[in-house]
């Protein structure tokens, strides 16, 4: 027991001596009683051999920072919601939603769910790997699942009403799904770690390529395909926060979702699954 606390010590100190002189990296050898401690060139690794007995102690984990770097496949898990800025009195809202009001389009915040599948993230160095240009590309899937199940959506001509026939429906939500490219300046403060901590903020433009509206009365599913007058581009703020394993995201959108008849500002928030 000695022993071993004996050598965690020597170890603990030698690695602060090490890493004082790391520059010159030419490698160590510290002769201690019958105790010989090795640190090879260009390694943080360190080798204790004590009466023909040899021990290994990993060095510190150093990250290879490199100028462009390239984060494969990341993944977001969240939700969807928006701001509504509807004037349910307006003729052109009564017009596109006969009838409607702020309550038609309450969600259900538990399954009003946002993923984002990113192909690729790159992040490109401007100084010292501390302050970053970050950009991707990947899909912005957004589903807003309605708390009142009747709400109906139909195309040729474009209009939203109350389908009673809906009541009931297990299912009743509206997916809107874009190819997104964002662009963002990230700020690494701690560039040699893994695990960083950090913040990006920035914007992306999302191009609409995938709407409909899914319903599901018991065993019976249906799906209405059609953008109903979804805007084509989505701008928005985006910004994501670095804390070590854990990372946050978030997106909020600089415009109306709708061309027409409604008045409704999308964001996103939740849990980001990446590398960096």
């Amino acid at each position: 027991m000695k022993r071993i606390l004996f050598i965690s010590i020597a170890a603990f100190t030698l690695n602060t001596a090490f890493a004082q002189d790391e520059k010159k990296d030419d490698g160590d050898t510290i002769r201690i009683g019958g105790m010989i401690i090795i640190r090879k060139a260009g390694s943080n690794e360190r080798e204790i051999i004590s009466h023909d007995r040899e021990i290994k102690i990993p060095g510190r984990y150093k990250n290879k920072n490199e100028n462009v770097a390239t984060n494969w496949w990341i993944v977001d898990l969240g939700f969807s919601n928006f701001t509504d800025n509807t004037n349910y009195a307006s003729a052109g809202t009564q017009a596109f939603a006969p009838g409607s009001n702020k309550d038609w389009f309450d969600l259900r915040a538990g399954k009003s769910k946002n993923v984002n599948l990113w192909f690729f993230m790159q992040r490109l160095n401007m100084i010292k790997h501390v302050v970053n240009l970050k950009y991707g590309l990947g899909l912005d899937l957004n589903n807003y699942s309605f708390e009142d199940e009747r709400v109906k959506f139909q195309k040729n001509p474009t209009l939203i009403s109350i389908d009673n026939s809906l009541k009931g429906a297990k299912k009743n939500k509206l997916a809107a799904d874009y190819l997104t490219v964002p662009m963002m300046l990230n700020f690494n403060f701690t560039p040699d770690r893994k695990n960083g901590f950090g913040f990006s903020g920035g914007l992306s433009a999302g191009y609409l390529y995938s709407a409909r509206q899914k319903t599901k009365i018991g065993d019976d599913k249906d799906k209405i395909r059609s953008d109903f007058d979804l805007k084509r581009w989505k701008l928005s703020y985006v910004g994501e926060l670095l804390l070590g394993p854990v990372k946050l995201y978030g997106s909020y959108a600089l415009n109306n979702m709708w061309d027409k008849g409604l008045d409704q500002i999308p964001y996103t928030v939740g849990f980001r699954l990446s590398n960096w």
